[in-house]
């Protein structure tokens, strides 16, 4: 049986403090979330300061795991609103009608490719992260390796042994580069390159951030993750260099939608307009890589701007539905250097 982490956040006691009765106190707002457990508490305590009349219930899990709670609830739904989602997972409920239609306020000012254009609009998405390249500079120049600028760069024989990337069917990051590599080059061309690439990497990992970790303490020369990762490792002293190819990057976002048949309607649309606001998208953005609204973010020092410049036009749909078909293959010819193989 999972284990499901729930943490109520109420303004029930605040309220009563300053001697008021919360308009929501007797519409507690469920909420189910696949986000970070540590950034979640974040999130949650800021939307309870913006909206201290709402009691809500926060539920956490991992995506697959919150994914199939969500199924298994979808004729008998005990969430009102899912908040930080990836837009992969969220795309099957969608096409089973298990989101209440809404737009809210403010989607004008968001990046168009955060949003739900097709149809009416059933979910909108908030922030999430991308790949790039995490290079030790120090290695670089001890094994005299040129810096490379782009994702082709990287078959050169000159990196065999140096590279370490995330295994797609684990890490979600891993996926990302698959599908973008997919959606850039074609599909012939992209398995090609990764026949190419796979010469050259010495292991692939589970987590989506050990290869940055594994190039900044030297383990190997260069490492297929995320960004956001590679600054914060900058900013603790790490001797790295993060590099955004020039090709494009494959990105995944984080998005919310009310869920069909909830009995606090009023609640999840103030909650979804909260969401997307810029005081959220501010807050998101100093845990996370890329986020709807740039030009609000909180700068992170060292976090390479062109990231925003180089973000693919990633068809969600595509990579949702062919995900296990890609999977399958990339596990086909390339499972056997994954670590603990």
């Amino acid at each position: 049986m999972h284990q499901f982490t729930t943490t109520s956040f109420s303004a029930a006691a605040l309220a009563i403090t300053l001697g008021f009765t919360p308009a929501f106190a007797s519409e507690k707002l469920v909420i189910y979330s696949s986000t970070d457990a540590d950034n979640l508490k974040i999130f949650a305590d800021a939307f309870s300061a913006a909206h201290p009349d709402i009691e809500t219930e926060w539920v956490r899990d991992s995506t697959g795991i919150m994914h199939a709670r969500l199924m298994a609830e979808k004729d008998n739904p005990r969430a009102d609103v899912l908040f930080a989602m990836a837009a992969t997972s969220m795309l099957t409920m969608e096409d089973l009608d298990m989101f209440h239609a809404y737009q809210p306020a403010g989607t004008d000012k968001l990046d168009p490719r955060y949003l739900d254009n097709e149809g009416e609009m059933n979910w909108v998405g908030m922030y999430g992260w991308a790949g790039a390249l995490c290079v030790n500079t120090i290695e670089m120049e001890r094994l005299d390796l040129p810096m490379p600028a782009t994702w082709a760069d990287l078959t050169d024989p000159v990196y065999q042994g140096h590279i370490s990337m995330p295994n797609p069917a684990s890490s979600g990051t891993g996926y990302l580069d698959v599908a973008s590599w997919i959606q850039l080059f074609g599909e012939d061309k992209a398995w090609d390159y990764m026949d190419a690439l796979h010469e050259n990497i010495a292991v692939y990992t589970h987590s989506g951030s050990k290869p940055c970790v594994q190039a900044a303490t030297g383990e190997f020369a260069i490492g297929v993750s995320w960004p956001f990762r590679g600054a914060k490792l900058i900013e603790e002293g790490a001797p790295l260099e993060l590099v955004v190819p020039t090709e494009g990057v494959g990105w995944e976002m984080q998005a919310s939608a009310i869920i069909a048949g909830t009995d606090q309607l009023d609640a999840a649309k103030i909650f979804m307009d909260w969401a997307i606001s810029e005081e959220a998208i501010k807050t998101y953005s100093t845990s996370y890589s890329v986020v709807a609204m740039p030009e609000v973010a909180v700068e992170t020092p060292n976090f390479p701007q062109e990231v925003y410049e180089r973000l693919i036009d990633n068809d969600f749909v595509w990579s949702a539905n062919n995900k296990d078909e890609i999977v399958a293959e990339w596990r086909r010819r390339y499972e056997q250097k994954t670590e603990g193989s």
